[in-house]
């Protein structure tokens, strides 16, 4: 037994080396993948503050569609690496092929939607021709050519889930590099703005898919087999894929509904102040995307040892996980406090969003440390399929609790009042990561035999 389980390096590699070697691929990908996320809106608020605030205010739905596509890969490297665990690499391999197929169906809904629903979504939140019009033009271009980023998200994924971090890596750095260099492309060169930018990052997406198919395909672990001719979806692992994917596909939904909502109570001071917003959660994707990162590579190793029934392992690997986290939410936490102009001036930020800006920087990122050790518990809950626990934390923390608090601190008339509607969110949040903690420690971990 003991053999086998070594042909797998997370099952037997020193925890705070395996993390790095699983985890710091991911945290740089991750950085890169915040470049999808902030490059865009650094070009277009060249153009003008209206496109800038245009796409913070498609935000919401891009982060809706990375929620879906994240959520049901997170469930597929679950499932995954606790087949390998277990040494089932039959069932191991049959995850990774109903996963591309629930990417392609994710895609073909958003699709959908995009030529659809995007207007009518939009208008609810301004109606403004102008910004109306950028936005949708930008969301709907997303939204409609999204395969790429669901079919590489899948594919990272699985590739995590045997414990390759760099190829994952790699497709990342295609994508990014080449939305970087198409962006000043189409949205100057050619002078299509917003549409421009849009399109740039689908074809990124769209590169960073095909190096990922790639790579798979050379993957020793785990070979797909998928083929529209011959593949038959299995119900009984899409159930098992979605008992962690779905209440994590909530959970990163619940923030499209929270940002919405905050764009609402927003604009009612004024269009600058949901730029603001939106440039913050672009800014904060530097500090959090390695973290998040940090987690994806902490999940297959919990998955795994825990499927190996290696319970001194899955807590190791929490708590150096739980280490770096903090470390790099004190780093970002800092950033946010001494620079906030410096960060601002990347969007080319006017004195009205300077004056706006400034307070609420440094205000929600008194949330960062807090926020560290939240996200860090969610690994163990997902590891060991009890992907609920996250689910209703989130939905806690961002509708139960951030959104009214917002809402009544807006009711005072003062802007930066409306910034402390996060720490008391984010307090809660961590009050109910503990309380889950214990309840999954008691139920998951604690009947492993420590001997194992």
């Amino acid at each position: 037994m003991e053999t086998e389980v070594k042909q797998n390096i997370m099952g037997y590699e020193p925890i705070p080396r395996l993390i790095m070697k699983i985890s710091l691929p991911l945290m740089l990908s991750m950085l890169i993948q915040a470049l999808y996320n902030v490059v865009d809106s650094i070009f277009v608020a060249r153009v003008s503050e209206a496109s800038l605030t245009a796409v913070s205010l498609a935000f919401p739905l891009q982060n809706l569609m990375i929620a879906f596509g994240i959520g049901t890969a997170v469930g597929v490297n679950s499932y995954l690496a606790r087949k390998l665990g277990e040494r089932r690499h039959d069932e191991a391999e049959k995850a990774a092929d109903n996963g591309i197929f629930l990417a392609l169906v994710t895609w073909l809904l958003f699709a959908l939607f995009g030529i659809f629903g995007t207007k009518p979504f939009l208008s609810l939140f301004t109606d403004d021709p102008e910004l109306l019009k950028l936005s949708t033009q930008y969301a709907g271009i997303c939204l409609i050519f999204s395969f790429g980023i669901f079919i590489d998200i899948t594919a990272e994924r699985i590739m995590q889930a045997t414990g390759d971090s760099i190829h994952p890596m790699i497709t990342q750095s295609l994508g990014a590099i080449t939305n970087i260099i198409l962006d000043p492309v189409f949205i100057f060169a050619f002078g299509m703005g917003v549409s421009g930018a849009a399109i740039a990052t689908v074809i990124g997406q769209i590169v960073s898919m095909f190096a990922a198919l790639y790579f798979l395909s050379r993957n020793k672990f785990v070979k797909l087999h998928f083929s529209f001719r011959h593949f038959r979806p299995s119900g009984r692992i899409i159930k098992e894929i979605y008992a962690v994917g779905v209440p994590t596909i909530i959970m990163n939904s619940v923030s499209t509904i929270m940002v919405s909502a905050l764009n609402s109570i927003l604009i009612a001071f004024s269009a600058t102040a949901v730029s603001v917003l939106g440039v913050y959660f672009k800014l904060q994707s530097f500090i959090f995307m390695p973290v998040f990162g940090l987690q994806t590579g902490m999940i297959p190793i919990i998955a795994f040892n825990y499927g190996a029934k290696k319970k001194e392992r899955m807590m190791k690997t929490l708590r150096v996980g739980l280490l770096i986290s903090v470390i790099v939410m004190v780093v970002g936490f800092m950033i946010f406090q001494l620079l906030p102009q410096v960060l601002l001036s990347f969007f080319a930020a006017s004195a009205e969003m300077d004056k706006i800006g400034v307070p609420a920087l440094r205000i929600i990122s008194l949330c960062f440390i807090p926020a560290a050790i939240s996200i860090s518990l969610t690994s163990l809950f997902q590891a060991t399929g009890i992907g609920y626990a996250s689910m209703i934390v989130s939905i806690v923390r961002q509708l139960v609790v951030l959104l009214p608090v917002a809402s009544l601190l807006a009711a005072t008339g003062i802007l930066e009042n409306v910034w402390f509607a996060f720490i008391t969110a984010e307090g809660v949040g961590l009050t109910l990561s503990i309380l889950f903690f214990i309840y999954v420690y008691r139920k998951k971990v604690r009947p492993i035999p420590a001997s194992v």
